[in-house]
């Protein structure tokens, strides 16, 4: 008889009462931004994901849009978008990532005995952010986390994880500015959700490798996806101007 899977921790939506003025004001500033680069695609007819996709031809699963990756060589922030996934309502997803060249100082993965497939490692690091899940008209509908296997990454400890959300910024024109802006405010709005997934994704890990001990877990096609939050960018937004004292 097969094993049952782990039943995975409970995750829980961020709640914007719990964050301090200081906090507030940032995230509404990104809101204020994703805002913005909506209302220049829009008055042009454009969408996040039609900006992406321009100019690369057939759109084909699995495939990476645009096709070399986006890639800031000052920040070594990368995002790719693409689609595999059957989910109800989703085209397809964004990954985020930062590689070695932008993590701080002494930021190392984790030990993770026995791996048995191989990490990037040294300069070829990459860590691994969240995925944000588009609609088929091109916003946003869901953040989630990945197994290792997903992206190929390097592993990090949740923590190291999100202290690389501040240095995710891509800064220049290609394949679009307003994209480019939106990812970046993206992880600054939802930083909370960011949080919340990556720990929870430690703590997913963690139960399974509890129950699976002889299991490289991180390899473990069964668990590919480690969380899932929908999101709306409007009605987050009211929670956190309807929280300000």
């Amino acid at each position: 008889m097969t094993a049952p899977l782990p039943i995975p921790p409970l995750l829980a939506p961020p709640d914007a009462r719990t964050l301090d003025a200081a906090q507030r004001t940032r995230l509404l500033a990104a809101a204020r931004e994703i805002g913005e680069c909506y209302r220049v695609l829009e008055k042009a007819g454009l969408n996040v994901v039609g900006e992406v996709l321009r100019g690369q031809g057939e759109f084909i699963e699995m495939e990476h849009y645009p096709h070399d990756d986006v890639f800031d060589r000052e920040t070594h922030s990368q995002y790719y978008y693409h689609a595999h996934r059957p989910e109800a309502g989703e085209h397809g997803h964004f990954h985020t990532f930062v590689r070695a060249g932008g993590m701080p100082p002494g930021m190392k993965p984790v030990n993770h005995p026995p791996a048995t497939e191989p990490w990037p490692q040294g300069d070829d690091a990459i860590c691994h952010l969240l995925g944000i899940a588009m609609n088929a008209w091109g916003y946003p509908i869901g953040l989630f986390a990945v197994n290792r296997w997903v992206t190929g990454e390097t592993w990090y400890a949740a923590e190291d994880a999100i202290a690389l959300l501040d240095r995710f910024r891509i800064d220049h024109a290609a394949p679009s500015w307003p994209v480019n802006r939106w990812i970046t405010a993206m992880l600054i709005l939802f930083r909370p959700h960011a949080e919340a997934l990556l720990r929870h994704r430690d703590a997913v890990v963690a139960a399974w490798r509890a129950a699976y001990p002889a299991t490289d877990i991180l390899e473990d096609r069964r668990l590919d996806i480690t969380g899932y939050l929908p999101i709306d960018v409007a009605a987050w937004t009211r929670q956190l101007e309807e929280s300000r004292p």
